[in-house]
């Protein structure tokens, strides 16, 4: 399927992850709409953000048949509804602001969006759900997960507000795709990790790997979750379906079966794993979209430790900073 001149609408693309998938949606030839309260924080990168309050559904309606940017008015056509609408506008986590907002405004806007999406006729809607649905990670108190790897079929009940605000929002999408017909995808973000992260943090997660448990062990390129979003939209007919969203490996240097042993003793395995596999698994993504991730974290951290040493040997030849 060709990607040229298709039409993307997405919220919140000025945050975390949304800052990174946008550019690699651009490079595969996608014309994006960003749909936030802040502006896209590389002017550099051509995104025109059009304010858009997401719990109020007027403006989601009004949005989603909006001009991408000045250039729309040079054209014969008045705007109609974009090919697909990607949904990552949202509280990030708990303790930004108190619950019941935190619940209101991640649930009313996941709605607000998927409504008007459905009813303007948009066929692919992809959707953030999170890692923290496994219950653990933000869990009150030193609990452990069902089972291992971690999959898109278990049952869920985490206790947390963001994590029901995430699994309301699946539900949510599970009925709207059935009531349309139409495809919505709901991902399961993992950590996310954006390049300049791996060698701030990787080292302390690799010295005491206990810290990482509540995030499984695993985490999200930002970049590959770029190409995850790409997948999705490229990937018709499914209906509603859930996919992990994490890259391959484990965050630790021990291989997986002996940090679950040291650190999650007692909770079942129900398959055999690979050697060093994330425990968040994404072998459902991999099968079903061919996804095949681009930055891994071993990797990652090589380039950035070569980096630093071609800066300081710059240094000490030229005694300029850059």
């Amino acid at each position: 399927m060709s990607t040229t001149g298709r039409r993307i609408v997405f919220t919140g693309g000025s945050g975390k992850a949304g800052r990174h998938v946008i550019p690699e949606l651009i490079k595969r030839g996608y014309q994006v709409l960003n749909l936030d309260l802040t502006d896209f924080p590389d002017p550099s990168a051509g995104v025109f953000t059009l304010k858009t309050d997401l719990t109020n559904s007027g403006q989601v309606f009004n949005s989603l048949t909006s001009h991408f940017s000045f250039a729309g008015y040079d054209g014969p056509d008045v705007p109609g509804p974009p090919d697909a609408v990607i949904h990552f506008g949202a509280y990030a986590r708990n303790m930004l602001v108190p619950d019941n907002e935190c619940y209101a405004g991640n649930v009313t806007s996941t709605y607000n969006v998927i409504e008007a999406a459905c009813k303007l006729g948009v066929k692919k809607i992809i959707i953030a759900s999170s890692e923290t649905t496994y219950e653990v990670c933000f869990g009150q108190g030193d609990i452990d997960y069902q089972s291992f790897p971690l999959h898109e079929d278990m049952d869920l009940n985490p206790m947390d507000t963001y994590a029901i605000s995430k699994l309301c929002g699946e539900r949510v999408g599970r009925g709207f795709a059935r009531r349309f017909g139409v495809d919505i995808y709901a991902l399961r973000i993992g950590n996310v990790i954006e390049p300049h992260e791996y060698t701030q943090n990787f080292p302390a997660y690799i010295a005491d790997p206990a810290i990482r448990k509540r995030n499984a062990w695993s985490y999200i390129d930002a970049r590959d979750l770029g190409q995850i979003c790409a997948l999705c939209v490229q990937k018709d007919g499914l209906g509603f379906q859930v996919f992990n969203a994490t890259n391959d490996s484990i965050t630790t240097n021990e291989p997986t079966k002996e940090v679950l042993e040291k650190f999650a003793k007692g909770t079942k395995i129900t398959r055999e794993m690979g050697e060093f596999e994330a425990p968040l698994s994404n072998r459902k993504i991999k099968e079903v979209l061919g996804f095949r991730e681009g930055f891994d974290w071993k990797s990652e951290i090589g380039n950035g430790r070569e980096a630093r040493q071609g800066r300081s040997q710059k240094e000490k030849m030229s005694g300029e900073i850059w």
